[in-house]
């Protein structure tokens, strides 16, 4: 099997390579190196160019603005902003629009699909409560049916992106006699309803998230995606959306190249520690796993081209990313001594402080989507047909 890509699909490459050459500055690259994932003026600017010339839609139908490619096509976009330092984690494109894709009526397709487009609306993952994370169906917000209108009252927790998202995509019970998983619906609606109060929590690598507090928010009955108590099955199609975009192999395999130029380079004594054969072994084994991820997400994106969503397949992806990606961290450390523990910015940082980062951030990603051991249940249970342990 050829896994080459077609000459339409390097033609397309090429394409996008000369654009982001055009457009990505060594300003707006030094704004998301230390903004982390609140995207600053120059990032909000390069998102609205993108919507313009129709990059943000390359994988959506016609109809809704898109350009009607394969998600195949879709991959490479992402993967050339990867390769460009251009770590673009928006799950309104990736997750939630290809959800309203999917599920949403007509109307809601039409009312938020060419904002999005357009770089003119985010929306931000009203999932986590205090005492609901991986398991969702223990969420507590309450919405209740009033007239035309929804009244929420309830609280999230690590909801990021909510200080500057202008919508939310919230999970709430609007059934509570109805077993667990039945009784929940999905709602998006304006972060500015009144009601909505939104604080500030940080990780330890110090990116900012938040709480959101709901009381008596009223939202129009229409703001539901999908019919109501449908709200599980709704989350579960994002999450798999979610899973695919996360699992991205381009960054880990640009951040594994520069590591490798790194123990290239000779050092005081003249040698290497490419010298060193359980350097080389390590490395091999690193370059070894990125090219099966490599491969699991031309998989993925072929599935979603199929009108599938991929379901074990995302979690099989999101479980290697994520953990790929941490040992490339605790390896990179082990290998570049001390000097590996520099930030970005420091006099003699390599790899311009990514490995500092990503051993920071990498744990966060093995919960992000839905945690590593729930990813594992999912491959157990709908990819081999085992039992519910």
């Amino acid at each position: 099997m050829d896994f080459r890509f077609s000459p339409q699909q390097e033609q397309f490459r090429q394409d996008i390579r000369r654009f982001l050459a055009e457009h990505v500055s060594d300003a707006l690259r030094e704004e998301i190196a230390v903004s982390g994932h609140s995207p600053g003026p120059l990032g909000k600017a390069f998102l609205r160019l993108l919507g313009e010339k129709g990059w943000l839609g390359i994988g959506w139908p016609t109809a809704y603005g898109g350009q009607g490619r394969s998600m195949i096509e879709q991959s490479i976009f992402y993967h050339e902003l990867d390769l460009q330092d251009i770590h673009y984690g928006n799950l309104t494109i990736s997750s939630l629009a290809m959800t309203l894709i999917k599920l949403a009526s007509e109307a809601q397709k039409q009312e938020y699909l060419p904002r999005i487009l357009r770089g003119e609306l985010e929306i931000c993952l009203g999932y986590t409560e205090p005492g609901a994370g991986s398991d969702l169906a223990s969420v507590t917000t309450r919405a209740v049916r009033e007239g035309e209108e929804y009244v929420i009252t309830g609280q999230k927790v690590f909801t990021t992106g909510a200080h500057y998202a202008s919508h939310i995509w919230l999970l709430a019970r609007t059934e509570p006699t109805a077993p667990r998983h039945k009784g929940l619906s999905v709602f998006v609606f304006p972060l500015a309803t009144p009601g909505v109060t939104v604080r500030p929590l940080y990780t330890m690598e110090g990116i900012r998230t938040n709480e959101v507090f709901l009381d008596q928010v009223r939202i129009p009955a229409d703001a539901m995606i999908g019919a109501p108590d449908t709200g599980f099955y709704t989350v579960a199609v994002a999450l798999d959306f979610e899973r695919v975009f996360i699992g991205k192999y381009t960054k880990i395999r640009r951040n594994f190249d520069a590591l490798v130029r790194c123990c290239k380079e000779p050092g005081d004594n003249g040698a290497s520690l490419f010298d060193d054969p359980v350097v080389r072994d390590q490395l091999v084994r690193l370059h070894i796993d990125i090219e099966r991820l490599r491969l699991l997400c031309t998989r993925t994106a072929w599935m979603i081209d199929q009108g599938k969503v991929p379901n074990a397949e995302a979690s099989a992806q999101k479980v290697l990313a994520s953990e790929l990606e941490q040992r490339l961290a605790d390896e990179g450390m082990r290998i570049l001594g001390p000097r590996a523990l520099l930030e970005y910015g420091s006099p003699h940082v390599p790899m311009q402080g990514y490995l500092a980062q990503a051993w920071l951030l990498a744990p966060m990603m093995k919960f992000g989507g839905g945690t590593n051991e729930i990813q594992r249940d999912i491959i157990a249970q709908r990819g081999l047909g085992l039992p519910r342990g």
